[in-house]
């Protein structure tokens, strides 16, 4: 029998038909929505997903509700930022509704131009509120992140009425819809202090790209070859920068300490006035917001959290890829399920005395960083997690 050009060239193009189909077929349609990106950890982990899920081959959108962007974008994201122009004075009053109709209305262009989203992440509650009002959604496909602990964010300043309110307004958002926590305990805490009974509920800890955290860590410092200690994370009361400069003071060491992290201007004014009074403003340096921390992580002698809540606690698995070690309040999250083992020397009470006397034994003996596992952490694991949530829709 002869060979035959065109059936030759017909099995060809089939084969190529059939290739490419099932290609299309394995990559998905991501998207995620966040209320904005400053320089925050949440906004890094939506950051390193998205990068994640592109280098695995997959089509992702980031719908930003503001145009603040502190941090680089990925390319071959699909970013765009969902605006709002309204100036009316009742504007406010509005704003859910209204941001839900805009949000949806650029949902729609998208799935016109390039196909159903197979997976819709919402990340940060702000944005939460604003999603569970689309139309446009579908509730089996969407997945609501929560990054921190909401008990302590939403609660802890409020009493009667307002507490009762703020209580149902919560679980309205997140009643019977798919949850993610980066943490076990941010998804406890949800479902005790808010009755909240999810559709289905997911732990998935935030991603890390390991290797290129690495490699920033050798980008040039200019603390490097001497001793200091670091605290990395946006300037807010939650983060008790108040309690870190009191346990600095009495831990009695006198190397430096390095604040890096943005906060207004008042914030500032009072931690530097509160270095003042306890004399050691001349060894406390704020540093600001840095796009590259890994390098200061990295020659820091250690870095130590002393928030009053994390929901994952991002810059303590930062720390321990940079070989670094940590002490951290035993504040209500992530931590605790993080430092395990000798990490958990690190871990102090939540009080001056506890956390600055944590500093000094620490800062004589540090952690054993020599053996520990953060594959669990790394982005390839983390992008597979996801993409599971959305392989069971």
């Amino acid at each position: 029998m002869g060979y035959d050009v065109r059936k030759a060239a017909a099995l060809r193009f089939l084969l190529t038909t059939i290739s490419t189909t099932r290609v299309i077929k394995l990559s998905k349609r991501i998207l995620m929505v966040i209320d904005g990106l400053p320089g925050g950890g949440a906004e890094k982990v939506v950051l390193t997903l998205a990068k994640g899920f592109l280098d695995q081959g997959h089509r992702v959108s980031l719908f930003s509700l503001r145009s603040v962007c502190d941090y680089a974008i990925p390319s071959g994201l699909d970013y765009q930022v969902v605006k709002d122009n309204c100036t009316l004075p009742w504007r406010k009053l509005t704003e859910l509704r209204r941001r839900a109709r805009q949000l949806d209305h650029t949902i729609a262009a998208a799935e016109r131009l390039n196909g159903a989203f197979d997976l819709v992440v919402s990340h940060l509650h702000k944005t939460d509120r604003i999603v569970r009002r689309s139309k446009q959604l579908i509730a089996h496909k969407t997945w609501y992140c929560l990054h921190g602990v909401f008990s302590a964010s939403y609660l802890a300043h409020r009493q009667g009425f307002s507490l009762w309110l703020k209580r149902k307004k919560i679980q309205h958002v997140y009643q019977h819809r798919n949850l993610i926590g980066v943490s076990q305990y941010v998804l406890d805490d949800l479902k005790r202090y808010y009755q909240v009974e999810p559709a289905r509920e997911q732990v998935i800890f935030n991603p890390f790209d390991i290797d290129e955290i690495r490699q920033l860590a050798q980008a040039p410092c200019d603390m490097a070859g001497s001793d200091y200690l670091l605290h990395v994370g946006r300037i807010h009361e939650a983060k008790r920068h108040d309690r870190l400069i009191r346990a600095y003071a009495l831990s009695g060491l006198t190397v430096p300490l390095v604040l890096i992290g943005q906060g207004s201007p008042s914030q500032i004014a009072a931690l530097k006035q509160l270095a003042q009074e306890l004399h050691v403003a001349d060894r406390i340096l704020f540093k600001g917001f840095t796009q590259n921390p890994y390098s200061w992580i990295a020659h820091a002698r250690m870095l130590i959290v002393s928030s009053d809540s994390e929901g994952f606690g991002n810059v303590l698995v930062e720390a321990l890829i940079c070989q670094t070690s940590v002490v951290c309040t035993r504040c209500p999250g992530g931590p605790e399920a993080i430092l395990q083992g000798d990490l958990a020397r690190g871990l102090a009470e939540m009080d001056d005395v506890s956390l600055a006397e944590k500093i000094n034994e620490i800062y004589h003996n540090p952690l054993n960083l020599n053996d520990i596992n953060l594959n669990e952490y790394g982005i390839s694991t983390i992008c597979q997690r996801y993409l599971a949530l959305a392989d069971s829709n």
